[in-house]
């Protein structure tokens, strides 16, 4: 009998399928040729190779944004085209797992969640909360193999084959781009500053040799007794002089502020990432029988020594 329901467990359990995806995160180098740039890109206000914001990502704590409810809610909304239609993650994960005809008793069924994350209802985050707390507890499980290298393991169960490749694929692009742009943003605000700034003082300069070109033409043949006919282009001049130095400066230090930019860009170098067909996790036929039948044998003898304790005990009552 155990035999026979283990076997009709292995038809009835589908097989869970595990998606993987390792890559290594390789952190920039500090100082080097961009030191002797340092001093003088202080002045400007530039900090070099220190201000990247990678401090959150220390230790377990990227492990733990991978857990984090704004990456999964974001990757959830990912929309994907399955024959020519397309499908959000979280529409195919309720699909799959029939959560609307749960839903239906409580008349919540027809929730969707195709409009904005800001625009999101209370029941709408309450879902997501739960799907994020079932993962976190059931499906996701993210790790380092090795404490003493950066090389970060991804890993997503589902009897869904495509849902799991799809989310640990997504989950893991999410997370990494969010990375970069932390780590890159103090940086990446300095060269916009600093763009604007050589932009603006450009056209300034422009409009300054423009004024002594116009300041020449107003004065074609000057009497060169008449020193005051020259002191406009000589104004103009000056102007342009310090516009130049101005400018040279901040385009200066313009090219510094890229190349901490391109310091402060981390390395992220995918390994292995999950392909179909997927490992999969399951009971097969002549396991699912053995098992059973051992089950089955031990609960027979369980049954049979408690039915004749339970004998002995009424014949001891007589």
């Amino acid at each position: 009998m155990g035999a026979i329901l283990g076997l009709g467990y292995s038809f009835y359990k589908k097989p869970v399928y595990n998606a993987t995806c390792t890559f290594v995160l390789e952190e920039s180098g500090k100082g080097g040729g961009i030191g002797q740039y340092a001093g003088l890109a202080s002045l400007a206000g530039i900090s070099i190779g220190g201000g990247g914001g990678g401090g959150i990502f220390e230790g377990d704590n990227i492990i733990e944004l991978y857990k984090s409810r704004i990456m999964i809610e974001k990757t959830l909304l990912r929309t994907l085209t399955i024959k020519g239609k397309n499908i959000s993650l979280i529409e195919r994960y309720i699909a799959d797992k029939h959560l609307r005809k749960r839903w239906k008793k409580e008349h919540i069924d027809s929730v969707s969640f195709n409009s904005s994350p800001e625009t999101f209802t209370r029941l709408q985050d309450s879902i997501i909360t739960d799907l994020v707390t079932a993962f976190n507890k059931r499906n996701l499980n993210v790790s380092k193999p090795d404490k003493k290298l950066n090389i970060i393991k991804v890993e997503f169960l589902d009897e869904d084959e495509l849902f799991a490749k799809e989310f640990t694929l997504g989950l893991v692009e999410n997370v990494n781009n969010f990375y970069i742009q932390t780590k890159t943003k103090k940086a990446y605000q300095d060269v916009l500053i600093l763009q604007k700034q050589a932009d603006s003082v450009k056209n300034v300069l422009n409009l300054s040799i423009s004024g002594v070109a116009a300041a020449t033409d107003a004065s074609p043949n000057a009497n060169p007794t008449l020193l005051s006919l020259k002191v406009p282009s000589q104004k103009k001049q000056i102007d342009v002089q310090a516009n130049s130095s101005i400018y040279g400066e901040i385009v200066k230090n313009l090219e510094i502020s890229k190349i901490s930019l391109r310091q402060e860009m981390p390395l992220i170098q995918v390994i292995d990432k999950p392909i179909l067909p997927l490992d999969k996790n399951y009971i097969g036929k002549i396991k699912a029988i053995i098992l059973g039948g051992l089950i089955g044998f031990f609960l027979a003898i369980l049954i049979l020594s408690v039915n004749k304790l339970f004998m002995s005990s009424a014949a001891t009552n007589k």
